[in-house]
């Protein structure tokens, strides 16, 4: 297997034993699949294999479209579509309850989860399957309080159950990236205790915020909202650092700024 882009972050999963963890996490039969760069199709084929009601392939390389097309050519539940999947809208899709996958490549998967947790809720999906570079995953999945505690796990917890996480070495890897991987199964929250209606301006919240992790929040809160709405908020010191701050209190300082 010669054929990879490293301008659009590939590496190709060949491991066979973790493909077969990967599907293990979800049911598959009869159901309606998403797969984000689907790649040489090696995970595509195992899912096939299991019988699903339909399979989408959204891979942005032409190449390997190309390829695709010509590998699943007469088989109807396979639709390959040309695209990048952050400038898919997802939500055209004419099925719901779709289970995703995607094996993402390291430079926008940051940006693909966002996009996911943006969706309008309830989401298209009911299970996320879905692998980062280590790093990333361990922030996705940090709690309060610790390290890897900080925006992208403030956004996920908000309408995302984590199920799952299992690490992948980077042998089973073509090319091998330099880190290992960590794949999460998440699931839609059902119940959200709070009410924001933008996801974008928790995003904003976040950003402004973490924009000086180290300081003290006094000078950046004021750009998002008036300290006489803050009063309604306990336990909240100017004095904190934006990791002292509990998921909750954010969101609440969302919910006071959407009013």
């Amino acid at each position: 297997m010669k054929y990879f882009k490293k301008s659009l972050g590939q590496n190709f999963l060949i491991d066979k034993n973790i493909i077969k963890k990967i599907l293990k996490t979800v049911k598959i039969r009869n159901e309606n699949i998403i797969e984000i760069g689907p790649g040489k199709g090696a995970l595509t084929d195992e899912i096939l294999k299991m019988d699903p009601k339909k399979l989408i392939l959204i891979e942005k390389d032409s190449s390997l479209v190309k390829e695709l097309r010509l590998r699943y050519f007469g088989n109807k539940r396979v639709n390959v579509i040309n695209s990048d999947i952050l400038k898919f809208n997802l939500e055209n899709l004419a099925n719901k309850n779709y289970i995703i996958f995607g094996n993402l490549p390291y430079n926008i998967s940051s940006q693909i989860i966002v996009k996911l947790i943006k969706l309008k809720w309830p989401p298209i999906f009911k299970n996320l399957v879905l692998m980062f570079q280590k790093e990333l995953g361990e922030k996705i999945v940090g709690k309060f309080p610790s390290t890897n505690y900080g925006r992208l796990s403030i956004l996920s917890n908000y309408r995302l159950n984590i199920i799952d996480k299992f690490l992948v070495s980077p042998n089973s890897f073509f090319p091998k990236p330099k880190v290992n991987s960590m794949v999460i199964h998440f699931q839609p929250k059902k119940k959200i205790s709070y009410k924001i209606k933008n996801m974008e301006n928790l995003e904003k919240v976040t950003n402004i915020l973490f924009s000086n992790k180290r300081k003290m929040i006094n000078k950046n809160i004021k750009k998002l909202i008036c300290l006489e709405k803050l009063k309604n908020i306990r336990n909240l010191k100017m004095s904190f650092r934006p990791t002292d701050i509990k998921p909750e209190i954010y969101y609440r300082i969302t919910e006071l700024i959407e009013c």
